[in-house]
This record gives structure tokens, C-alpha cells and sequence, in this order.
């Protein structure tokens, strides 16, 4: 399973206006890193960077006057990320820039279904957040020290490491892969789960006998309706059954 975590860098906040200046991605194959990337700083074609994006990731109209524009990067860009799905924190935002850039250029739009959301999982796992990248690097314990500024390919590897902790870390795979992602050859030699025997003789109970009998006072004074007595009615009706099968 081929996947691309990327990250973007823009002028501001509006894709409509606003223009992507930098890209970063990095390859994951059954999520670990493969060692590609693809990063590019890209000309706004005349869209000056807003003081306030400016000031998170330090990027600035001069430092982007001899880069390439984004038509110039598209095609690489399009032949790194094909047949993989695309990873990215807060993805609405990112995928929203590069569709808007896709669109300006006349090529089709990512489709949804190849888009992973990690900010989206973050929120499935911890609920209770915060779920930023720095606080989930923090929460994994990811070296995020040279992180001073946002960086697109920067940004990109940190999350790509938040990634594979959120999808079980290192060994993910070994709970995530199923029967059927395997080859052929591998499902037919998979070994038989092992099979414990019973237990010889039963672990004594933890309740002493007068919390027994304080139990069973209790379940007396609730009489007929009480849980415990429908449960031992259906185990007794169960055990009838199976012996009568």
C-alpha cells in the first residue's frame, strides 16, 4: 500500500485567492518511509504572501521570485503522488489548496476517496486532544525541536512518523494487515492458532462467603425481575438444550 504524506504552504487562507508556495511529501509503503520525497518552493504568479501566513512560516515574496511557477511542478508533482492515497493533517485545507490549483490549470480534482485525514483520526483516538501536530509529536514522542516554523516537507515528516504511531506505530502492520493483503502463497502456510486447554481445576472465587451472602440477600429482596436470576434461568435453559442436542 503506496501512501503520500504532503504538506502545503500558502500565501493565506482563501484558495480562491490565495496560492500554494511550497509543497512537501514523503513516500510511505505499508507505512514506512522508503526513503523518497518531492519538495518544491512555487512562485504565486504576482499573489503576495499575507503578513500573517508570512509570519508562521517565514516565507516571503523574495525568497520565491526565482522559483518555478505551479503549472512548472505539476506534472512531477502529478506522476509522485499516482496510485497513492493522500495523507495530510487537517486534509481539507491542503486538498482544497491543491485542488484550486489543479482547477486553474484545467486537471481533474483528487478524488476523496484517496484522501486520509490524520487530523480527523487524531480526534477518533484522542478525544479529549489537543490534537495539533505539535501536541500529537509531543503525545508520540517525536523529535519536533527543529520545527521553529511551519516547513512543508518539514511538516511532512513529522507526520508522517504521527501517522504511523496513530496506525499502531512501528508495528502496525502486524495488527492492520489482514488475510486477504497477503500474497497468495503466505495465506495457504498461515500457521493454526494454538488452542489452550481448559483450565484443570477452577480459580477459587475472590468474594468471601459473606459478601456471597449479602449478594444473594440483595438479589432475593429485588425478587423475580432481578438480572441475576434471568441470567442463571438462561444459562440453565442453555445447558438443557446442549445436553439435549
Amino acid at each position: 500500500m503506496r501512501e503520500i504524506v504532503f504538506d502545503t504552504e500558502t500565501t493565506g487562507l482563501d484558495p480562491r485567492e490565495d496560492r500554494v508556495i511550497e509543497l512537501g511529501c514523503v513516500e510511505l509503503e505499508n507505512r514506512f518511509p522508503t526513503g523518497r520525497s518531492l519538495h518544491r518552493f512555487i512562485n504565486p504568479e504576482g499573489r503576495s504572501v499575507h503578513p500573517d501566513a508570512q509570519a508562521v512560516h517565514g516565507i516571503s515574496n523574495t525568497d520565491l521570485a526565482d522559483k518555478p511557477v505551479f503549472s512548472g511542478i505539476a506534472d512531477e508533482f502529478l506522476e509522485f503522488i499516482d496510485g497513492a492515497k493522500l495523507v495530510a493533517h487537517n486534509a481539507n485545507f491542503d486538498i482544497g489548496f491543491i485542488n484550486a490549483e489543479f482547477a486553474r490549470l484545467g486537471l481533474p480534482m483528487v478524488d476523496p476517496a484517496l484522501v486520509v485525514d490524520t487530523l480527523a483520526i487524531a480526534r477518533r483516538k484522542h478525544p479529549m486532544g489537543p490534537n495539533s501536530l505539535d501536541a500529537l509529536c509531543r503525545r508520540y514522542g517525536i523529535d519536533n525541536s527543529r520545527r521553529t516554523k511551519h516547513g512543508a516537507l518539514l511538516d511532512a515528516e513529522l507526520l508522517a512518523e504521527v501517522y504511523i504511531e496513530l496506525a499502531g506505530g512501528k508495528q502496525a502492520t502486524f495488527g492492520l494487515e489482514t488475510a486477504a493483503d497477503k500474497p497468495a502463497e503466505e495465506r495457504q502456510n498461515t500457521t493454526a492458532p494454538v488452542v489452550l486447554p481448559a483450565r484443570p481445576r477452577p480459580l477459587p472465587p475472590r468474594l468471601t462467603p459473606a459478601e456471597q451472602d449479602n449478594h444473594a440477600a440483595m438479589v432475593a429482596a429485588i425478587g423475580d425481575n432481578a438480572l441475576w436470576l434471568r441470567r442463571k434461568q438462561d444459562n440453565a435453559e442453555s445447558n438443557t438444550k446442549a445436553e439435549s442436542a
